[in-house]
């Protein structure tokens, strides 16, 4: 009743009639009907869409998080694609955890994100991250390559927010692997080192984080891709050079920052979205020399409808076990899903739909 009773405020104070708002809602390409929208406002039910309630806080001039914050879960919990696995439901105190909780670092991965332009991270929804991580013969250099698709769920966006973590990290239960992850803020995404998310070092999603494509976790690479705004904002890559980011194709780099083995990056549409508009992004990171990964993850701070993971491993030298997992924070142990079938290919691979915020995975064993 809670969200209820401030939706029937915000109408109030607007002076729309439901009407006008199921009107302006069906513009931003989001069909909800007056009946539900007086449903929800009498507290008959509830959003099961958070891209539809930021448009109401857009829609009715509300600040940002006046609704989404009320919403006890923005995000069904993951349900699979392929493969069987499902990301876990998140813990009880899952929706009051600060995002930067997902990574190794709180404060470093705040400081980073801080300087970059992250206006638009909560107008951009997370349609799908494509991870696909490749370790050399040896399993001391890594590449990423990530493609992340997004939906602007209001006007004038013109970029998106990335982090990655690009040097091992350990993970809590896991003693003795390295890991490495990616995440994104709104959308993650992964990376080695520590995915969710530039230097680069992990993008943040996009997932985010990025989300965020996951954390490693022990030894392995972290990303966070969250899409940010602000259309008109000219930004430079830091005078550090890329910071591992090798390629970028449909948009261009912005600002980066990097620092004890955490990158943070903006990557900028091709175009600024309105309402509606999709934008399809991709980039390479690496190649990053490190010490053997046994992991690699991606961090979420955002929902992401579809999550694709791929671990390529080069040479014939294969690792005897593969198992996907999830975690709650990067302090948090991690809860396998079930053993991963490393094929002729010598790649393995998750995919999960329906990412609510976390740590999504996959870890192997050499011996």
């Amino acid at each position: 009743m809670e969200f209820a009773g401030a939706l029937r405020q915000a109408i109030q104070a607007s002076g729309l009639t439901l009407e006008r708002i199921r009107h302006r809602l069906g513009r931003r390409g989001l069909t909800v009907s007056v009946a539900t929208l007086s449903y929800w406002q009498r507290g008959r039910s509830r959003p099961r869409s958070r891209t539809v309630v930021v448009a109401l806080e857009e829609i009715l001039q509300v600040p940002p998080g006046t609704l989404t914050e009320l919403l006890d879960d923005p995000a069904p919990t993951a349900t699979p694609v392929r493969g069987g696995l499902t990301a876990g439901s998140p813990g009880p105190g899952e929706r009051g955890r600060p995002v930067r909780d997902l990574w190794p670092d709180p404060e470093q991965y705040a400081s980073l994100i801080g300087q970059l332009d992250r206006s638009g991270d909560h107008r951009l929804e997370r349609l799908s991250i494509h991870d696909v991580f490749r370790l050399d013969e040896v399993h001391r250099t890594w590449t990423l390559s990530v493609r992340t698709v997004l939906r602007a769920a209001g006007d004038d966006i013109d970029r998106v927010v990335c982090v990655h973590q690009t040097s091992a990290v350990q993970q809590p239960g896991n003693a003795g692997t390295a890991g490495v992850a990616a995440g994104t803020t709104g959308f993650a995404a992964g990376n080695a080192g520590n995915s969710e998310a530039p230097g680069i070092v992990g993008l943040t999603e996009l997932a985010g984080g990025p989300g965020s494509a996951g954390n490693p976790g022990n030894g392995g690479n972290v990303a966070d891709h969250e899409p940010d705004g602000a259309a008109g904002v000219d930004s430079a890559p830091a005078a550090g050079g890329t910071a591992g980011l090798a390629e970028v194709r449909y948009c261009r780099p912005g600002r980066i920052r990097a620092e004890g083995g955490l990158v943070a990056f903006e990557l900028v549409f091709d175009r600024v979205l309105s309402a509606g508009d999709t934008a399809v992004v991709e980039y390479e990171l690496g190649p990053i020399e490190e010490p053997a990964y046994d992991s690699y993850d991606r961090r979420f701070s955002h929902p992401v409808h579809d999550y694709v993971a791929i671990i390529q491993f080069d040479g014939e030298r294969l690792p005897a076990r593969c198992y996907g997992f999830t975690a709650e924070s990067s302090q948090s142990p991690r809860q396998r899903l079930g053993e991963l079938w490393i094929g002729t290919s010598g790649s393995a691979n998750i995919a999960v739909g329906a990412v609510r915020r976390g740590i999504v995975g996959i870890e192997w064993e050499w011996h």
